[in-house]
């Protein structure tokens, strides 16, 4: 991952991370951790998603 990129630090995520459903059903999950990281990134930096990094 490029050091321009945002993502969050793992004391931050531990603090989010009973906020997330922990029995997935259905579509495979994403990693959580990545998925928070990438909606803070494209909120800080002010852009669409269609302009956000795929990573």
């Amino acid at each position: 991952m490029s050091s321009h990129h945002f993502w969050l630090s793992e004391k931050r995520f531990e603090r989010l991370k009973p906020l997330l459903p922990n029995k997935p059903r259905g579509v495979p999950r994403v990693d959580d951790r990545r998925v928070i990281s990438g909606i803070i990134h494209v909120i800080r930096n002010g852009l669409m998603w269609k302009d956000a990094p795929s990573i």
